[in-house]
């Protein structure tokens, strides 16, 4: 049996806190290794227990969600810190992204979406709520690809390594799209999409289909 995946709730609300706690316990994979009601104790907590994953408001009284993540990426960089908010600000996703966010979730998703997404981001892939992934989009466009976290990880001439489907998936990926939306475009099984997709984000040395649509919109792909 793998070794569970170690999380620290931080929010200003101890019963939102309660029923995180309560949905992840149901989940033994899970261990809770700690809480926090600020920003400031979240980062002091995730620096001492060293979380696989924490789970980090945006809006506390304090020290911010948004300058938490980017201490917490300092004190405990082996730690990937799922923001968990209300806001559907597209400014307060790409900042918090940058800070060192490994995702960004809204508290209106579903339970077992919360799940899934802890665990993709155990693993180090990133993760934005679906309503947020235009809003990502958008911002990227408006601003000079320098400025941007996928520059870095890719260039326009890696993208020769593509095949040409694996091309036409990244557009795809660019537009937002999912696996199913994309096979039912393209007449093809899922699976077949997924395993494109994974040939494409090895090639690209990236980790998630976010950095994916975020290097296509930089590269002007889709």
């Amino acid at each position: 049996m793998s070794d569970p995946i170690r999380v620290l709730l931080v929010d200003d609300h101890a019963l939102f806190r309660s029923g995180i706690r309560s949905l992840l316990q149901r989940h033994p994979e899970f261990e809770i290794v700690g809480e926090a009601g600020d920003g400031m104790e979240g980062v002091k907590r995730a620096a001492q227990l060293e979380p696989d994953v924490v789970l980090l408001d945006l809006h506390m009284p304090g020290l911010s969600g948004r300058e938490a993540a980017r201490l917490i990426a300092e004190e405990a960089p082996g730690t990937h810190v799922l923001m968990l908010t209300v806001s559907e600000d597209g400014d307060d996703l790409i900042d918090t992204l940058r800070a060192g966010a490994s995702g960004y979730l809204l508290k209106n998703i579903e339970a077992e979406t919360l799940v899934a997404a802890i665990r993709a981001a155990a693993q180090g892939e990133s993760v934005v709520s679906p309503q947020m992934m235009g809003k990502l989009l958008q911002g990227v466009r408006s601003e000079p690809r320098a400025s941007t976290p996928a520059a870095s990880a890719a260039s326009a001439s890696e993208l020769d390594k593509l095949s040409p489907r694996e091309r036409e998936i990244l557009a795809f990926i660019a537009r937002g799209k999912s696996n199913k939306e994309i096979a039912r475009e393209l007449d093809v099984a899922e699976s077949t999409v997924k395993i494109h997709v994974q040939n494409l984000l090895r090639k690209l040395n990236l980790t998630s289909r976010v950095q994916a649509a975020v290097l296509a919109v930089e590269l002007g792909v889709g």
